[in-house]
């Protein structure tokens, strides 16, 4: 009953994140075929390591094949497909119908996921895409909860949705502005995010006079969208018939995609227990700590986006590129006796800190001393750092690879 938990893994680093924190599945993307070019993005032997590493921890993982592609970028495609069965894939996600003809001729026996970037955004579209062979079909962003279920009844495949991260201020990845402005092709994942840039109006009599849009005296974000959350909705979204919850974010930081993928897992987790004990899902509400947690972990604030209804400007972040964060990764354990970590912010004698455990175990502390691997007492560790920290109160058998944050 319980969907698939979907995590990005924008690096091998981030795979073992997600995995630890709970993650039922992983994407990522191989160096060739792959929106979110800018991601770190894995070579063959990292696509064979990480498959492996999954596997062994019982962990699916997909592949994104899901450029738009010309007939150039067709070139060793047929060869492509045939490494990832090789090597075990558990998916293909793929967007563009020349491609998805070519897999299904190629590697048949692999499950295919069709991407958001295909828009499917009605039940008829749903119906032609099962003919195709596809047996997964991650729905556009676009959808009402009442839209959702209304593919839902239409169609046999699998349904994935994005329940977390940012979004896209055209319909998933059509946005041309990348290209217009940069030549960073969005629909090969290249996209430089103009939606996010401050904006300005020039009349075309008065070249080089900018007269301000303002919202404040920052200027005007007029593309910049909230990010997606859907945590509170998971009730409706598993009563619609969800087979696979997704989370954005191949190219965010490891704490932000542990932090997510953390929250999200102890709330399915939360919803199961509940429903294990008589509850229904209709009646569930999420208690209020998730709501807290997650907020830790925001970068542009919060929208359900078209769940109830169209988004509007309270959707919306006009006044700046992000909003402003209290608390920022510290580090990660490395090593759990003595407490090692690498640090990924300034870390210093005397910070608030929180160890994020499994489950939402939160122990908060003080940094009461730094020790570098030799033996040197330090009051300063740097991002990149691997350090010996001491707290107070002492963190209670720490598991490598939990993520430390700081208050800011």
């Amino acid at each position: 009953m319980i969907p698939e938990l979907l995590a990005p893994a924008g690096s091998y680093e981030k795979l073992v994140t997600a995995i630890h924190y709970g993650a039922d599945a992983v994407y990522l993307g191989g160096k060739e075929f792959s929106l979110r070019a800018r991601a770190g993005n894995f070579d063959r032997t990292g696509l064979t390591e990480a498959v492996a590493y999954a596997h062994a921890r019982e962990v699916k993982v997909y592949v994104t094949v899901n450029i738009f592609a010309h007939n150039c970028d067709l070139e060793g495609l047929e060869e492509h497909l045939l490494f990832l069965r090789k090597i075990g894939v558990d998916g293909l996600i793929i967007a563009d119908p020349g491609i998805l003809i070519v897999a299904r001729e190629t590697i048949p026996e692999v499950p295919v996921h069709l991407s958001t970037q295909a828009n499917v955004t009605n039940a008829a579209s749903a119906r032609f895409w099962e003919t195709q062979g596809v047996n997964r079909l991650n729905l556009a962003r676009e959808l009402s909860l009442e839209e959702i279920r209304g593919i839902r009844s239409a169609t046999d495949v699998d349904i994935e949705l994005f329940v977390h991260g940012a979004l896209c201020i055209s319909y998933s990845g059509r946005c041309m502005l990348s290209n217009y402005f940069t030549g960073r092709d969005a629909n090969h994942g290249d996209c430089a995010h103009p939606c996010r840039y401050s904006y300005q109006l020039v009349e075309e009599k008065r070249p080089g006079q900018y007269f301000p849009v303002e919202e404040d005296e920052r200027g005007t974000y007029i593309f910049n969208s909230q990010d997606l959350c859907l945590l509170k909705r998971l009730p409706e979204l598993i009563a619609a018939g969800a087979n696979s919850l997704k989370i954005e974010g191949r190219m965010k930081a490891i704490g932000y995609v542990g932090g997510v993928v953390r929250v999200y897992r102890a709330a399915l987790d939360w919803i199961e227990e509940q429903v294990q004990n008589g509850a229904t899902l209709e009646e569930l509400a999420l208690p209020e700590y998730f709501n807290e947690e997650i907020r830790k972990l925001g970068t542009r604030g919060w929208t359900e986006n078209f769940f109830d209804s169209p988004p509007g400007e309270e959707d919306m972040l006009y006044d700046r590129m992000r909003v402003e964060q209290e608390w920022v990764p510290a580090g990660i354990v490395r090593q759990a006796e003595p407490l090692l970590i690498e640090t990924r912010n300034v870390l210093k004698t005397g910070d608030s800190i929180e160890y994020m455990g499994r489950n939402l175990a939160t122990t908060r502390c003080t940094v009461a001393g730094i020790v570098l691997e030799d033996g040197s007492v330090i009051e300063r560790a740097n991002p990149g750092n691997r350090v010996i920290i001491h707290t107070e109160p002492e963190i209670f058998e720490p598991e490598i690879n939990c993520i430390l944050r700081k208050k800011v």
